[in-house]
């Protein structure tokens, strides 16, 4: 049995996720290695958190789940090896976060709601941007490293401890804020997350500040209270 399952959702067809998306080229790449299955939401209209929190829920699902933006470029040929070794010592990884936690901190890289950056000595992490592959690579801060929140672009967990501790996606956060709801949860059940060392390139930066974020933002607020 694969030991990995991949976890997305696209607005792309099945044809169009795998010939245009990042993740979907990147993964045919790497079809050489048996140990990952895909699972692809296409022509997705649901909140993540409900296509993620399906896989971790399915009868068949394998214990090391990837949650992943189909816009990320897998440029790492070892990416089911970092995956299980990160989880060897975790309970959750990702490939950037922030090693504390602040009252009102909208997202994991930022301190504040004015979008001011945190410092190198929180932040942890080596994330590429770009619109290609092998982008220009943005260092946060020391990696590995045990962190408080992670970049929801790439997440991976152990299924087991998801169920046994009941942490799952709150999918009243559609696609903002389900990852910093989500490491809170994670937190405060006891779980480790941590980053790892994995090569990636985001073909986004977010979307933060628009009237979307923004309402997730109070959304967000209004659950945690700080």
């Amino acid at each position: 049995m694969p030991t990995v399952d991949i976890v997305t959702a696209t607005r792309e067809t099945s044809q169009n996720f795998l010939e245009k998306t990042p993740l979907g080229q990147s993964l045919h790449r790497l079809r050489f290695d048996r140990r990952f299955r895909l699972f692809v939401q296409t022509q997705n209209t649901q909140a993540l958190p409900t296509v993620y929190n399906a896989r971790i829920n399915a009868a068949d699902a394998a214990d090391h789940l990837a949650f992943i933006h189909d816009d990320v470029w897998v440029e790492d040929c070892f990416f089911i090896d970092r995956i299980l070794e990160g989880l060897s010592a975790n309970d959750v990884i990702g490939v950037a976060g922030n090693r504390i936690r602040r009252p009102l901190q909208p997202a994991w890289c930022f301190r504040d709601e004015a979008l001011t950056p945190d410092t190198v000595d929180n932040l942890s992490g080596r994330v590429a941007h770009g619109e290609a592959p092998l982008g220009k690579v943005e260092l946060f801060g020391k990696v590995p490293s045990p962190c408080e929140l992670l970049d929801g672009l790439f997440l991976a967990a152990k299924r087991s401890v998801l169920v046994e501790r009941q942490v799952f996606f709150d999918p009243v956060f559609r696609f903002h804020f389900y990852d910093m709801d989500f490491c809170r949860t994670a937190r405060r059940e006891g779980l480790r997350l941590s980053t790892w060392p994995i090569s990636l390139t985001h073909r986004s930066k977010g979307a933060f500040g628009t009237p979307a974020w923004r309402q997730q933002y109070r959304q967000y607020l209004q659950k945690w209270k700080e």
